[in-house]
């Protein structure tokens, strides 16, 4: 069940946030086509930065899935074989994925393979839509320091785990857009962050 993503409240101030554009995610309109496309983070973390358990989500959202679906449709998607192998959806709603891997018996077509974070990179440049990084770990600590804007759902509980979001809080960001939900099981804030 997908619900719909209304205006939002800042914490702490009461005022609401403007509901985010449904547009492409890029942070400015570049006319000059050798500029790089802005990298986008999407990310769904406990409170203590966990994202995997054992190859797997450590939480069940449907709200969070379907932002993430929504978001990442239409759009080229950098992640590791494991977010790879476990998302059904990867190739769906037009998602042009690029796997990071030494497995060269994933390439299919519309599923680009290479071997390192930089060369994904590159070649996500240069195809539709815009960049997604989703995952997992190792990505997502080679891509946070150069990342111009994060989709965060931070799910506000500790879940145990192996695989872990590297630390965001430290670094310069400025809220964009916020809304809070709630499950039977989790409280979550999404949030969008974008570099300063």
């Amino acid at each position: 069940m997908t619900r719909g993503f209304g205006p939002a409240r800042n914490a702490g101030s009461g005022r609401e946030l403007p509901l985010p554009p449904f547009q492409p995610l890029g942070l400015t309109v570049r006319s000059n086509p050798l500029m790089a496309k802005p990298l986008n983070l999407i990310v769904a973390c406990a409170e203590n930065r966990v994202i995997g358990r054992a190859g797997r989500l450590p939480f069940d959202i449907p709200e969070d899935k379907a932002w993430f679906h929504a978001k990442t449709a239409g759009q080229t998607v950098v992640l590791g074989r494991i977010c790879f192998e476990t998302w059904p959806k990867v190739l769906a709603d037009g998602r042009q994925p690029v796997v990071i891997t030494s497995n060269r018996a994933l390439a299919r077509p519309n599923v680009r393979i290479t071997n390192n974070v930089p060369d994904a990179l590159a070649v996500a440049q240069t195809l539709p839509g815009e960049i997604m990084i989703c995952g997992g770990q190792r990505i997502y600590e080679e891509t946070l320091p150069r990342c111009d804007r994060l989709l965060l759902t931070l799910v506000h509980a500790e879940v145990p785990g192996d695989t872990f979001f590297p630390e965001w809080r430290h670094l310069a960001w400025r809220e964009t857009w916020r809304r809070e939900g709630r499950d039977e099981h989790y409280r979550y804030t999404f949030s969008i962050l974008d570099r300063q």
